[in-house]
Order: C-alpha cells, then sequence, then structure tokens
C-alpha cells in the first residue's frame, strides 16, 4: 500500500476523523484562552489605573472609612468596626462603621466606577496584636492618577476633621507607633496652674521654634528642641504636656524607656519614625538610667530590665541618624538620678522645676473651683493650708477641691485635713 493510499483510508476513518477534531478544537480553545489572558493584561496596563493600600500604612484605615460611607449600601457582605465617641457632658456613645468584608466590590464617585479589592492574608500576621495583613486594592478606568490622590486626600481630611478638637496618644508597637484607645478631649492650657511665668515660657519658646525651621536651616543648627520638666510626683508635669500638645493641635507619642522589649535600634528608629506634629513624651527616664556620678548601693534597681543602653539613647537623641523637627519631653522625680550627659545642652534645651503648690497656685486653683467668691477668701485659704504643710502637689489640692464641689466655706473650714490626702 503507498503512502498515498495510507493517508487516504485516515481520512476516510469516521474514529480518526473525530479524534482529529477534538484535537483540533482543544487546541482552538487553548489558544483563544491565550490570547484572552494576553488581552486581559493588556487591558490592565493600558486602561486600568489600580492601587493598593496595606494595613500597615497610616492611609488604610481612613480609606477603610471613606469607603464605608460610599460602598456598603451597594453591598450585601459587611464587616463592622465598632467605635465609642464622648460627648462634652461625658456621655459615652456607641456607633458602628460598616465596611465592605474581604471580597470584591464596586461602587461609583464623581461619574467614575470603582472596584475595591479587600484581601486579608490568611497565615501571615501582625506578631504584636495577631491581627491579620490586609490590603485593599482599587481599580477604575483610565490612567488618571489623580482619581486616587483626590480619594485619599478626601479620606484625609474626613479622618482629621473626626480628631479635630482632640489628642491622640500614640505608643509603641513592635517597630511602629500604635494609636493608644480613642482621641482625647483637649484640655485647655490654662487649666494647668503652674507658678508664676512657667507655662508661659515654655509656651512662647515652644511657638518660636515651631516658625523657626528657616533660622535652624539657614544657621546648620538640627532642627529639634528638649525639654526636662522634674519635680514631685503629682504636680502637673505629665498633665502640662497633654494641655500644652492640645494647645499647639499637636498629638502626643509616649514611650517608657524602661519597657523590657526597646533596644538602642528600636528607639532610634522610633523617634526617627514618629508621626509628623507630635510630642515625644519620655516619662520618668529616670526608671531607665542611672547617673554614672550617683553613687547607690543597688545601682541596678535603676537600671530598668530592657536592652536599651544610655549611650543608644543619646545618640537616639543627637547623633548623626537623629530626626529633625522633633520635640521631645522628658520627666522625672529624681533630678539627680539622671547622667550629665542625658541633660547637657542640646538633647535638653530648657530645665524647669515643677514644684509643690506655691501660694499663687493654691489661690488660683480655689478660685477655679469656686469662681463665685472672693479673692479674700482664696487668701485666706491658701495662708491656712500653708500653714499646715508647704509640700501640697495640684494632684492632692484636685483632690480635695472634687470633695467639696460646690461648697467652699466647708473646703475652708476643714483645710487642716488637706495634707493627709
Amino acid at each position: 500500500m503507498t503512502v498515498v493510499d495510507l493517508l487516504g483510508s485516515l481520512t476516510t476513518n469516521p474514529y480518526f476523523g473525530a479524534g482529529f477534531g477534538l484535537v483540533g478544537v482543544g487546541t482552538g480553545m487553548a489558544a483563544l484562552r491565550k490570547l484572552s489572558q494576553y488581552g486581559l493584561i493588556l487591558l490592565r496596563r493600558n486602561y486600568l489605573i489600580s492601587l493598593e493600600v496595606p494595613s500597615s500604612d497610616k492611609s488604610y484605615r481612613w480609606l477603610l472609612h471613606w469607603i464605608s460611607n460610599r460602598a456598603y449600601k451597594r453591598t450585601q457582605h459587611l464587616s463592622v468596626h465598632t467605635k465609642y465617641h464622648q460627648s462634652d457632658t461625658g456621655r459615652v456613645f456607641t456607633y458602628f462603621d460598616f465596611v465592605p468584608s474581604p471580597g470584591d466590590h464596586f461602587f461609583r464617585h464623581k461619574g467614575n466606577w470603582f472596584k475595591v479589592e479587600r484581601n486579608r492574608e490568611k497565615t501571615m500576621g501582625d506578631i504584636t496584636t495577631g491581627v491579620p495583613f490586609e490590603t485593599v486594592s482599587l481599580t477604575a478606568v483610565g490612567q488618571n492618577k489623580q482619581l486616587f490622590i483626590d480619594i485619599l486626600d478626601e479620606a484625609r481630611a474626613i479622618a482629621l476633621k473626626e480628631q479635630e478638637g482632640r489628642t491622640v496618644m500614640y505608643t509603641p508597637m513592635g517597630a511602629e507607633w500604635r494609636q493608644l484607645g480613642y482621641p482625647k478631649r483637649k484640655r485647655p492650657l490654662h487649666s494647668v496652674i503652674l507658678d508664676h511665668g512657667i507655662s508661659e515660657g515654655i509656651f512662647k519658646d515652644i511657638n518660636e521654634f515651631i516658625s523657626s525651621v528657616k533660622w535652624y536651616t539657614d544657621r546648620g543648627i538640627p532642627y529639634r528642641r528638649g525639654y526636662l520638666l522634674h519635680g514631685p510626683p503629682g504636680c502637673g508635669k505629665s498633665s502640662y504636656i497633654v494641655a500644652l500638645a492640645g494647645e499647639l493641635d499637636y498629638h502626643i507619642c509616649v514611650m517608657n524607656l524602661s519597657e523590657r522589649s526597646l533596644t538602642d535600634d528600636r528607639v532610634s528608629h522610633l523617634l526617627t519614625t514618629a508621626p509628623e506634629q507630635s510630642i515625644i513624651l519620655l516619662e520618668d527616664i529616670d526608671a531607665a538610667f542611672v547617673s554614672r556620678d550617683l553613687s547607690v548601693e543597688n545601682p541596678a534597681a535603676y537600671q530598668g530590665f530592657g536592652r536599651l543602653t544610655l549611650s543608644g539613647l543619646l545618640n537616639a537623641l543627637d547623633g548623626v541618624a537623629s530626626a529633625e523637627g522633633r520635640i521631645v519631653f522628658m520627666t522625672t522625680n529624681y533630678l539627680n538620678r539622671l547622667d550629665s550627659a542625658l541633660i547637657r545642652p542640646g538633647r535638653v534645651d530648657i530645665k524647669e522645676k515643677i514644684d509643690f503648690a506655691s501660694k499663687h497656685q493654691i489661690k488660683t486653683m480655689f478660685l477655679r473651683f469656686y469662681p463665685e467668691e472672693l479673692e479674700s477668701m482664696a487668701e485666706q485659704f491658701a495662708d491656712q493650708l500653708l500653714a499646715e504643710s508647704q509640700e501640697i502637689s495640684a494632684a492632692q489640692l484636685q483632690g480635695y477641691f472634687l470633695m467639696y464641689k460646690s461648697d467652699s466655706k466647708s473646703a475652708l473650714d476643714n483645710v487642716q485635713q488637706l495634707p493627709k490626702f
């Protein structure tokens, strides 16, 4: 049989024809599928624009909250964020933010359709909180990046508006700063009563610093400022810093240097990456280090249990890699326990002692609680109290006045009890 006869017999064979047809259809389908994949890739590259925001980014919460006001009405698959709000009367209200659950969602904004993809990692999470990592991706038609810039600007403006009149507290969590609790109502600066000139002096100095960026730059001086408030406990050091931050419209980053997990590298990183417009507060700094010039029976009692070293902190405060534009407040109850290198000029520019209440402070606090009374009654109260004790803290005074909120006469008559608070 010749080759021609063999081919002829195969083409007339119905089984061979069916098999060849199936192969042809399969090949065609595979080619079509490959072509459609290339087409989708080409479409995404040239006609679609996308933005991915990881949960570790600050704008993640802003964006999710913004989307919750746009997309949740169009989807039946939701997640909930429970929030609390404290009114001026002190009452706390609970409300719920409904946001799209993990998956795909769609919404329309200013004439443009957007696809939202919320993805949650199943195997990876934050080691400090155990919360799974997430990303939110936005996809839109076109090549105009301004669409995403406008959305992020709007989301940021909404988030900042919700924080108006409030101070946000941050605390270290791993290698980053995390918001501590909910924003607190700003405390008026005048509500923290210090001795003559102290509050005014610090406020004037810090305002001059904030407005002097160009002055520092022109002279090649590192743009940072350090303050040390020292004195007995309960006299208003921390309260003043919180009120000052509110007056400046700044937030507060609180760092406990005696925390065991702190290392030199981590402190340096945290000081460099603190949120903008924030005051870094190092409270009770004497609990972390003891002065090298101080002779004590058990120096280890003051060393804390962390791996942070004094030299590491000094380098973080004003070393080559230290951050610019930073405002640091340190507080201590025991000035003599601090190493002189820690509080030298350049690291600490202003030192102020916040001492026991003076006559001026006692009188002012009395009139603040009892504004209807005459100054002579406040004078009498201050004289009698100072005759009992010269070591009365602002916290003691406040606690005493709270016992007699609307009874100034009883407050005066029982003044001898106050030193026992």
